[in-house]
């Protein structure tokens, strides 16, 4: 437990939450760009089939966007592990804590969304 009685760490822990917020969207938007990329070169190459074959580019791609879902989902529980070993007097009164974690939880959702929309993608 903390014994500090000091609001400041729960803000520390908070500014960390939102730090993996953004280091999980930046890894499924480079995941998506490169995916997107290897589609962009296979199609500029001259090819003799007129099926778009999915090479290394889309595997990559797509574990970075797992791999971003997979941050989130971590840096909700690693928060939520913080958030317990606070006192009351270190968290505001009627400051809504679980903002930050339901905003981690639906990029989470929505990688995993875009993961599956992407390999579906691939199938057909």
């Amino acid at each position: 437990m903390s014994a500090l009685n000091d609001p400041r760490v729960f803000f520390a822990a908070e500014r960390t939450l939102l730090a993996w917020t953004r280091t999980s969207l930046t890894l499924m938007a480079f995941g998506f760009v490169v995916e997107r990329f290897g589609l962009f070169i296979q199609m500029l190459l001259p090819q003799h089939s007129e099926t778009l074959q999915r090479g290394l580019s889309f595997w990559i791609g797509l574990s970075f966007i797992i791999l971003g879902a997979f941050a989130s989902i971590a840096a909700v529980v690693q928060y939520r592990r913080v958030l317990r070993t606070l006192r009351p007097e270190e968290i505001p009164v009627s400051y809504l804590t679980h903002l930050g974690s339901w905003a981690n939880l639906i990029v989470a959702i929505l990688g995993v969304a875009l993961s599956a929309y992407l390999f579906r993608g691939s199938l057909l």
